[in-house]
């Protein structure tokens, strides 16, 4: 059974010689990636991800709900491909809104840009 830590009980000093020791008992190639990112930017006791099944959007829905909500209220005949793209979307909006940010902000944009020329989608 492994033990939990508390890392804030931790002194900083602590902490930089477990950060030192794990690095030293890397291999060469794990050692590399961690120099590619910068010994100072790793942080070995980053909490990890939750799987991206159960990441949510602001709203609390899964990708995968988003989805299916999308679909449902489309109330269109759907193709794979259709689904396809748009939960790719969905998973990058719940994982990084930020990344996706710029292409929703230019789908309003555009959806406006239409609409000024009499233009329906």
């Amino acid at each position: 059974m492994t033990e939990t830590v508390n890392y804030e009980s931790i002194s900083d000093e602590e902490i930089a010689e477990r950060k030192r020791y794990m690095y030293e008992k890397m291999s060469k190639r794990r050692r590399k990636f961690v120099d590619r990112m910068g010994y100072e930017n790793w942080d070995p006791f980053a909490a990890p991800f939750d799987p991206i099944d159960i990441r949510t959007d602001r709203t609390g829905f899964t990708s995968d709900q988003l989805t299916q909500m999308f679909i449902h209220s489309s109330g269109k005949s759907i193709n794979d491909e259709y689904i396809d793209a748009v939960s790719e979307f969905n998973v990058m909006m719940v994982m990084n809104f930020e990344k996706v940010r710029p292409v929703f902000e230019y789908c309003l944009w555009y959806a406006e840009h239409l609409k000024k020329r009499g233009i329906t989608p």
